[in-house]
Formats: structure tokens, sequence, C-alpha cells
């Protein structure tokens, strides 16, 4: 590749080019400054009086979330906690909740870095609330297919956006006082054999794309933490992975921070150490501690490798406020954010309304049928370890009944896309009861939602692992319906299943996957079939017999009573929505996933819409042309009916407040702010689906040709392009100028209301090879106007959008040459152009 068009091989070191952090080894050329010395100064006194085997326990954690205290040098216990829409704290509970903010699909819909920044100071603060000094939060991986099962989590198809994103919400986190972790380093892109896939990828892509955001956001954001996967890249397990920790992370980019492994990567003591690896979790048995110590001792391991990592671990306390002595870095910690209104405001910036007719907003006055089990039972969030309890959840019903004057919303379930069990919830009224082997009470837990994930040491009062034997969920379930109601139950291990005084259940739950998380993660079993009346109590009773397996790094409680409310005929089903959207004005239908679609553990096999909602929508919009339909999920689906319907919305996972946020869009208080981060198509058009192994490698054959880029060499037209997304007013592109790489478009708003737009500026070489996208997201800036008005954007593009990766010489490579730079709604809408030389 050296040489052709134009090729000018180059260093690192680039002016506008996200390359180097600021750390103490002023890798970036910055000197550091006195409130940096002076914590340098502490941490370096700190470690001088350790001894080994404390800081080799300092490297392991003690528990699920923790890392030890060491009185000795005035060090507190380090608290982790998993994100990244909320702050769940070091307890799996309702007890205290959380605020949930959308899903960052969502965020990274908003194309808006200040509002992901202000979303990170709301999870400092919630964090602070929780006594947390680590959020395990944001993911960056790249959505490179529609598969991948934590889709949801990640936020684009795109590193650059993603790069800006992410750079918002770690700014806002870390300036509340409280490290983040951007995760999950590096190619930790779908779910299938996630533990042990070895993810082969070449360096070029590597670099383009899946690095690209991680180094964006180690220089503009200077993060305190990276989380490495579980996979490999390339042959070597990213938790032992020196090339890409050591040497790029660390030695190119300058990253300072601490290296935290995903929960249960680390699997070598000596492989990790050498790797780069600073902290195992969880504990408290783990690669480090006292393996660790044993490892130096015997000459395994060099103490200085061990010292480079106590010395993160220490900068990342001090960081925090939690090393005596150390000054923290946030002092004056921010304003007080209103969680509720903030994730309000996320969710309808969110929503990406891909299709109008005209139907939205709804005119005044209109009577509105409301269908979709979804309505009724909002899904805020994925499912996995992203999984946050908040106070309250505003559904679709709740926001727009509450919005509509009394008596115009109408309702009707439609069908039902839950085709399994799900949580015990509505109408259930739980208590956790733990026994000893002689059925002695030791303890008692509240138990809202019937789920149960105690730990480590997460136990009720008065309860320890060594005296417990039994766990009860017990009370009763009020029916909101008569008829078969099914319980069951997630989770591996013995269990008793008792209704209504009838034992259903006694027998063992077996794994079927060599997955460790499969307990959590499996769908529920259904053991019992029950006959109950509407509004009539019943006694119910789940007993878990905790026999823990041998050599787990902790101890962990998890099971879940589950239930499924009756079954009915899904023709009779779609015949009464029909016919409810027949006496309305407008129908508006809410499609969903279930948590077996999108969830953290598994891949998904196709994009299709669970049950019968697509035949829903299609006999609705039969009925009334006026259908507007909600989508409610976090990644792309298809939707076979989209020209059938007059408009269709995006509302992602829409967190806690998304039923207020949907009653404010669709009621034109507010107009969808949303973008899409990410192509929406058919699987069968789809260009990377491949996200199951072969033989336990996955060949990301496809090189640097993901998402739109993708789409575009291989002449395929997805449903709804990327950056795609319709608002209340419309937007005349003007202009467009550029002054060496700056550019420059003007914009006016040529509708009737006032509005905003993402103006999306996309760079395109004139003579590009078949092996490098036609055209690549190059910026981007918001501009809000009102009727009539013009404004002016001013997009900087940076120097890497004109870059490669040369794989011969091992170097970012700079193309010579002409690009047209080009400016406009989407990758499939470009409204003006220019030419620029370089």
């Amino acid at each position: 590749m050296a040489g052709r068009n134009g090729l000018q091989r180059g260093g690192t070191a680039m002016a506008g080019t996200p390359t180097q952090g600021l750390g103490p080894a002023h890798a970036g050329g910055t000197p550091l400054s006195p409130a940096d010395q002076a914590r340098e100064a502490v941490v370096e006194a700190a470690l001088g009086a350790l001894d080994l085997d404390a800081k080799a326990r300092l490297l392991a954690g003690q528990n699920m979330w923790s890392l030890p205290a060491l009185p000795e040098i005035g060090l507190k216990s380090l608290v982790m906690s998993d994100g990244p829409i909320g702050v769940r704290g070091v307890r799996w509970t309702s007890d205290d909740p959380s605020i949930a903010l959308p899903s960052p699909t969502a965020l990274a819909a908003t194309w808006d870095p200040a509002l992901a920044r202000r979303a990170g100071t709301l999870l400092a603060q919630e964090a602070r609330r929780k006594g947390v000094h680590v959020l395990l939060a944001p993911t960056i991986n790249l959505h490179r297919s529609p598969l991948g099962g934590r889709h949801f989590e990640a936020y684009s198809e795109d590193p650059y956006l993603t790069g800006r994103i992410g750079c918002g919400y770690v700014s806002g986190v870390q300036e509340g006082g409280v490290g983040t972790t951007v995760k999950h380093f590096v190619a930790n892109d779908a779910e299938t054999e996630r533990f042990t896939v070895n993810n082969v990828v070449s360096e070029r892509a590597l670099r383009e794309l899946y690095l690209a955001p991680f180094e964006t956001i180690v220089a503009g954001a200077h993060p305190w933490g990276i989380m490495t996967a579980y996979n490999s890249v390339n042959g070597t397990t990213m938790t032992e992975h020196h090339h890409l920790v050591g040497e790029v992370l660390r030695g190119e980019w300058g990253f300072d921070g601490i290296n935290v492994s995903d929960w249960t990567a680390a699997r070598s003591t000596t492989g990790a150490v050498e790797g780069g690896l600073d902290i195992a979790m969880p504990g408290p048995r783990t690669v480090y501690g006292d393996a660790l110590a044993r490892a130096v001792r015997d000459g395994q391991v060099e103490e200085a490798k061990v010292d480079e990592a106590v010395r993160n671990v220490l900068r990342l306390a001090a960081r925090v406020g939690i090393l005596e002595g150390a000054e923290p870095v946030v002092t004056e910690l921010p304003g007080t954010v209103d969680g509720e209104a903030l994730a309000r405001e996320i969710a309808r910036r969110s929503f990406v309304l891909v299709r109008n007719d005209g139907a939205l907003p709804l005119p005044t006055g209109h009577k509105v049928a409301l269908i979709g089990a979804a309505a009724r039972d909002a899904r805020v969030l994925g499912g996995g370890s992203a999984i946050v309890f908040p106070a309250r959840i505003v559904s679709p019903l709740d926001g727009l009944t509450a919005a509509l004057p009394e008596g115009t919303v109408t309702y009707a379930l439609g069908a039902d896309p839950n085709e399994e069990l799900a949580v015990a919830d509505k109408g259930f009224e739980l208590r956790a009861v733990c026994r000893d082997a002689d059925g002695n009470v030791i303890g008692t837990g509240s138990a809202p939602g019937g789920h149960i994930q105690w730990m480590g040491d997460d136990l009720p009062e008065g309860v320890t692992h060594a005296t417990l034997h039994t766990v009860e969920l017990t009370g009763t379930f009020t029916p909101r319906v008569s008829g078969p109601h099914t319980f069951g139950i997630k989770g591996l291990g013995a269990f008793a299943l008792t209704v209504g005084g009838t034992t259903y259940f006694d027998d063992v739950q077996r794994p079927e996957t060599d997955d460790r998380f499969e307990g959590l993660f499996r769908a529920p079993t259904p053991h019992a079939q029950v006959e109950l009346l509407a509004g009539e109590p019943v006694d119910v009773s789940l007993t878990y017999v905790t026999t823990l397996p041998e050599n787990i790094p902790m101890p962990v409680i998890g099971f879940t009573l589950a239930h499924q409310e009756p079954r009915r005929d899904p023709d009779e089903l779609i015949a009464e929505a029909v016919e409810t959207a027949r006496a309305a004005d407008t129908a508006v239908v809410v499609v969903a996933t279930t948590e077996r679609v999108e969830s953290e553990g598994f891949d998904r096999s196709d994009l299709r819409l669970p049950g019968r909602q697509d035949d829903l929508v299609r006999a609705v919009a039969a009925a009334n042309p006026n259908t507007v339909v909600v989508v409610n999920s976090g990644s792309p689906v298809e939707l076979p009916w989209r020209d059938e319907v007059a408009a269709v919305l995006l509302s992602w996972f829409p967190g806690q407040e998304g039923g207020d946020a949907l009653a404010d869009v669709l009621t034109g208080a507010h107009e969808p702010g949303g973008r899409l981060p990410t192509t929406w198509g058919t699987f069968e058009d789809a260009p990377v689906t491949q996200v199951t192994p072969a033989d336990g490698r996955l060949e990301y054959g496809e090189g640097v040709f993901i998402g739109y880029s993708a789409w575009e060499k291989e002449g395929r037209t997805p449903s709804y392009a990327f950056g795609h997304g319709l608002g209340y007013t419309t937007w005349t592109y003007e202009s467009i100028e550029a002054e060496g790489t700056t550019v420059t478009v003007r914009v006016t708003n040529s509708g009737a209301r006032a509005g905003r737009e993402v103006v999306q500026v996309y760079l395109a070489p004139t003579d590009a090879d078949a092996d490098r996208p036609a055209r690549r997201l190059a910026g981007f800036a918001g501009v809000e106007a009102g009727p009539g008005e013009s404004a002016e954007v001013t997009v900087e593009l940076p120097r890497r959008a004109f870059e490669i990766w040369d794989e011969t010489s091992n170097a970012w490579a700079f193309v010579k040459g002409a690009y047209e730079v080009q400016a406009g709604r989407s990758i499939a809408d470009r409204r003006v152009a220019t030419t620029i030389t370089v």
C-alpha cells in the first residue's frame, strides 16, 4: 500500500490527531501540573511503604466490587459498580434505587457530546451517593454486526461518533470526581463464546475502527481506567496482551490509568502481569494476591512489574480522594442534577423519527388507541450486567394517559412479544427467608421483583455463607387477569416451587452450557400452570438450596421466580386491537424486543420482532391509516411494514422516564431529536452477520468495511441510513465552504416551527481505492433555529480523517490528494459539497 495515492508515512504525533495522553511519563510532551506532581509524590511514598504481600493483595479484588483497604498507608477500599445507564452500587437489589437513563444507543442517537457529558455528571452524582469510586463504563465497542447481543450497550457503528460521545460521557463522570473504565478493550463486539473466542482482526481494522474510539477518549478525556475484555485478539487473550496494552495503550497513547480485567477474565498470574493487567476482579480468589506474591518469590515475575501496577492503582485512589495525603482531582463538585428530568430530556432527544406522513405530532383533540404489551409494561433497559433498579418506571400508557385529555386514550394488548416467563413483578409481594441446615431462620431480606442476586458477603444481616443452607422466596401473588398462570425458575441448582399449597417442582436445574454466567442469563424454565382468579391472592414459595461450586472466584447466590400471565389466542388479541384502532383517530402501536432477544450473554440469530407483532402492525394499519409505530428496541430490528404505516418512531430502551418523553414527542411539546447512530436494515441485506466462531476463531474478514461503509461497498440500500432522522420542521442547506480543513455550513430552518438539526460532514477521497471506504464521518455539529432563521456551523476536520493505517510501515499514513467534503442530513442525504486538496 505504501507509496500509492500520495501516501505520506508518518508517526503518531500529529497535530489535531488523538494520539497521546497526559501521563506522568510525559508521553504526550505535556508537563504535569503542580497538583498532579503532588499526587505522584504521595503515590510514590505510599508505594515505598508497602511490602510485597500488601502490594499483591491490593491488585486483587477482596470481593465482587472492591479492593482491600490498606490502613498502613491511609488507603481506603476502592469501590466499583456496573453502569452504563445508571449506578447499581454493590448490591443487586431495588432496595437502593438507581436513576435509569436511556440505553447507550439512545445517548449516541442524540449526536450531542455535551448531553453525554451531562449524563456523566448525573452518574457521578449517583455514584458518590452510593459510595462508588469507579464506574464500570462506558462500553465503546462498535456495532460490527446488528446481531451483537450487547449492541444496545454500545454507541455506534462509527468510531468517530463513538469517540465523541464517549469523550463527553467520561468527562462528565470524572468531573464529578468518579473514575471510569472504558470498555471492553478491544474487539469485544459479540457475545458468542465470548470467554474463549479468538477474534482475528487485521492491524489496519484494529487501528482505523476498533482501537480508534479508545484512542480518541484517552487523548480527549484522559480516562482513569480501561477494562480489558474476555476475548483474545490475534491469538492472545486481552488480559495478557502486551502489544495492545503495553505498547499501544500505554506506550503510544500515554494512558496512565488502571487496567482492570473484565470479571473472571484473568487466567494466568505471570501472563496477566507481563501483559500489563493491574487489577484482577472479582475476589477473593484471583490470579493475583497470594499467587502473585509467590510468583515474585519464585522468580517468575519481577517485583518491578508489580510496582508498576500498584502505582497505577494508587494513582487512581489519589484521584478519587481515598489515599491519605493526596488531594483528589475534583474538590468542588458540580451542581446537583435532577435525574428524572435529565432522563426524560435524553429520551426525547434520542427518539428517531424515521418516517412521518403527517401523522405526528398528534393533532389536538384526536382520540388515540394505544396498542401493545410494551405500551403497558415498558422495556426501559437491556438485560445483563447493565440492569439497574429505578424507583419508578413511566410506561407509554402512563405517559400518554397523563398528557392527553381524560377519556381520549384507549388501550389494547394486541400481541404479546413475551413468549417466555419473565421475572415475577406485577402483583407479587415477596420476601427472602434464610435458614440454616436445621431449618432455623437466621435472617430475612427484601425481594422485590422475585429476583435474588447476592454476591460475596452481600447477605441479609446475621447471615453468613457458612451457616446459610436455604433461601426461600415467599409471599403472595394477586393476579391482574383470570386464567392459567405459569410459574417457573431461572437459575441453577436444587429448587422447590409451591403455589397455593401445591408443590409443582422439587428437583435440580442443571447447566446446559459451560458459560459461567448461564444461571444469570439463561431463559426461565416453566414448572407449574395454575388456574387463578383476578384479584384473589395466592401464596407462592420458591426455595433454593445454596450449594456453591468449587473453585469459584467468590460465592454468588442468584436465582429468580418467574411468571407468565395466561396466554390468550393471538388472533383474538389482534382482532381486539383492530377494533380499538378502528374506533380511534390515530393508532399508536408499541412493538418491542424482549430480554431473550437483546441481552448480555448471547447474540441474536435474526432481526425479527418476537411473536406476532408484525402481524399486529399490519392489521392495525389496515384498519386505521393514521397508524404510528413506536419501536421499543435497543438495536436494529426488521420493519417489514414500514411503508404501510403513517409514522415510525424509534424509542430505543428509553430509560425510566420513557413514557413521559414519548408523550412529549407524540404531542409535539418537543420534537424527536435523534439521528441514527447505526444503520437499520434487514438481516438478508446486512453486510456483516458472522458472529459465531468456527473452531474458536472469529475472522473479521470484512476488514475496515462495517456499518455504512459496508452497505455502500456492497451497493445495498438499508431501510434507514446512518445519520437519518426527521424532526417537526424542515431544513435547507444553503452553502458549504472550506478553508484548509475548517468547514463552514450554512443552513436555514425552512419549516413552520423551531427545531434542531444535526449537520453531518463526510469526507470522500475522490480517487479512493477499493480497499478504502467511499466516505467516512469526519465531523458533526448541532444547530438550533426558529422558523425562517439561518445559522452556521463550523466543523474542524481532524487530521486522522485523511489517514489510513499502513501495514507495511506499521504507522499512520497521510493520504494526499483531492477530497470532496459533503454535508447533509445522513450518509444517504448529502445536500452540499465542496472539494479540498491536501
